[in-house]
């Protein structure tokens, strides 16, 4: 049996729960709220592997985007607004009253999602989106299936199905830090990425998919992650989805390492130079600062309704969206 709290109360008056998962050397607590992961524990490591807040009230606040499943339309889509099946839809703006981003004010970050199953090892969340929520189409229902399994591997499924015509883009939140430091700059990230999508001064792409190489985004033999980068971007995996594939390394300083698997075609990196979570303190019993955590978010491209050579976000009636991401941690000494 999963170990099941509860964790607060949305404004609401809903009941968030938090739920323990345990395998192998590997623990982690999951939220009811936005489908999040919460916090992440490895046997003989004495600190959180993730950033996030003790109480619900972070999250409601500056912690927000801290370890949730964002969507329905991950990342960015320019003028809050897409054409879906021959028909525009405006869409509902919160980045500078121009760009939805996350899905909206309201996206599935932001919602009590319900707990359809719980086990010692496995938690599997959903969230039903009526029609027009948002500015989106279609009644859809959205699946999160976390699981665990020895020595120390956590897998998260991700799943969308519609009876309209949309766009869905679900992607995982997490920030990571493995070395319990107040920021990553003992930690090395290597991505098997060869271009990235270019990006105006709004971070909105601009349909140019540049190499990496010879520029500061070319993580394909590893670099060590100093406190100047400014990383907000998608690097391309591949053109379209397949199946699991290893593509990112994260190391920290302290011996603990984090290998990432995906199916998706991209992945966003983020070291969040201007995060900055006080007066809510974080799992460290301090204030989240700048770099705190880099967020590693397998996805499919940004604002790809507007671009038609990104891999499409379009999801039919007659459809399954499925992302499946695996996430491998080990100690070394």
């Amino acid at each position: 049996m999963a170990d099941l709290r509860g964790f607060g109360n949305t404004p609401e008056g809903e009941t968030v729960q938090l739920v323990t998962l345990a395998a192998g050397a590997l623990s982690v607590r999951l939220l009811t709220w936005g489908a999040r992961l919460h916090d992440v524990r490895l046997a003989g490591t004495p600190w959180p592997l993730v950033l996030g807040s003790p109480t619900l009230d972070g999250y409601l606040g500056s912690m927000a985007n801290f370890g949730p499943v964002v969507g329905p339309v991950a990342n960015r889509i320019a003028g809050a607004e897409a054409v879906i099946a021959g028909r525009r839809h405006r869409l509902v703006a919160n980045e500078a009253g121009r760009t939805t981003l996350h899905g909206g004010p309201r996206g599935c970050h932001r919602r009590n999602w319900a707990l359809a199953e719980a086990t010692a090892t496995r938690a599997v969340f959903t969230l039903d989106l009526p029609d027009g929520d948002e500015g989106f189409p279609g009644n859809r229902r959205l699946v999160a299936d976390y699981s665990l399994s020895a020595p120390a591997t956590l897998d998260l499924r991700l799943s969308a199905t519609t009876d309209r015509a949309t766009l869905v883009n679900l992607a995982p939140h997490p920030y990571w830090n493995l070395d319990g430091a107040p920021d990553i700059s003992g930690h090395r990230l290597t991505v098997a990425a060869e271009r990235y999508t270019e990006t105006d001064a709004a971070l909105i792409p601009t349909g140019a998919l540049p190499r990496v190489a010879g520029s500061r985004f070319d993580f394909r033999a590893g670099q060590g992650l100093d406190t100047a980068r400014d990383l907000d971007l998608n690097l391309c995996l591949a053109d379209a989805p397949r199946p699991l594939t290893e593509v990112a390394r994260l190391e920290g300083a302290k011996g603990v390492t984090l290998a990432l698997a995906t199916t998706e075609p991209g992945l966003q990196v983020h070291d969040a130079p201007r995060m900055d979570t006080a007066p809510m303190i974080g799992l460290s019993g301090q204030p989240y600062g700048p770099r705190a955590g880099i967020a590693l978010e397998p996805q499919l491209w940004p604002d790809a309704c507007h671009h038609p050579g990104f891999p499409p976000i379009d999801l039919g009636p007659d459809e399954t969206r499925v992302q499946h991401s695996r996430m491998s941690f080990a100690r070394i000494g």
